[in-house]
């Protein structure tokens, strides 16, 4: 059975990183300067990566791939040198995908293919992809403090990345904290946004229309409340249709869980209004 799957053209590929923040099945990364696509077994073919390649590097193919076989990923793997396999063999590790990485190593050992136990943890998780989705906690200082509503609004963001495709639902500002769900629309159309709903609060913003893989999203929110022990979800949603599939979603991971948090959820007019809470 033959089936759709991103394939990095080498030679157009200038390492930017762009296409790996996309992929959300974590099947992309950069390996000396260029995307490597570390796992078959990942990749949906969906093509998210795609319009974010400046260099058209990134293709769709249909090939051959009616069952997963970790040797036949390895003849490719091993092409791209020790650095690749060793970021394959991570990859599977931090997926619990334990008997495809007995296999892997199995075919390094029958070939007598060296590659660095090491690897993991030399590598700089933030240097493999977008810098732009590197992890960071933002400190309020004493002049942010001292700001009066009378003048400049000061920010109470206080983490980045934001976007729910990007957050990590283990990062340190998730440890026993109150999260802000929200459609990215809200922060547009309610003005006091900062003020009266993110304060104190973690942020995952997304969209539930034109967001792909919504069950990464469900599972990185059980995550949130089974490992990092998250209090309380609010989700914020614009008064339109669409937006409803951001609390369903939620209320699922809530029902999915191990523990049991509160859920709240408020519904934002188009200008700029609590509806409903």
């Amino acid at each position: 059975m033959k089936r759709k799957i991103v394939k990095i053209i080498e030679e157009k590929c200038d390492g930017c990183g762009q296409c790996v923040p996309n992929c959300a099945e974590g099947a992309l990364q950069i390996i000396n300067n260029k995307a490597r696509l570390i796992s078959d077994l990942f990749c949906d073919g969906l093509g998210a990566c795609l319009g974010n390649c400046s260099q058209d590097a990134i293709v769709i193919e249909e090939r051959e791939a009616e069952t997963y076989d970790e040797f036949k990923v390895m003849e490719y793997i091993v092409k791209g040198g020790t650095d690749v396999i060793s970021a394959h063999l991570k990859h599977l590790k931090d997926h619990n995908e334990f008997a495809y990485l007995a296999q892997a190593k199995e075919y390094l050992i029958k070939n007598n293919v060296s590659y660095n136990e090491n690897y993991a943890q030399k590598q700089n998780h933030a240097l493999q992809g977008c810098p732009g989705s590197r992890e960071r906690v933002i400190t309020a200082t004493d002049n942010d403090n001292n700001t009066s509503d009378n003048t400049h609004r000061k920010s109470e963001l206080r983490q980045w990345p934001v976007q729910l495709h990007l957050v990590s639902p283990n990062a340190g500002y998730f440890k026993n904290a109150d999260v802000l769900l929200t459609a990215d629309c809200v922060g547009f159309a309610y003005g006091d946004f900062h003020k009266d709903f993110l304060k104190g609060k973690a942020l995952a913003i997304a969209c539930p229309k034109l967001d792909s893989n919504k069950q990464v999203y469900l599972e990185k929110l059980i995550k949130m409340i089974n490992e990092s022990q998250i209090n309380s979800i609010t989700v914020l949603m614009m008064e339109v249709p669409c937006c409803g599939g951001l609390f369903a979603l939620a209320k699922q991971a809530v029902e999915f869980a191990d523990r049991d948090i509160k859920l709240y959820s408020k519904i934002i007019s188009l200008d700029g209004k609590v509806l409903e809470n």
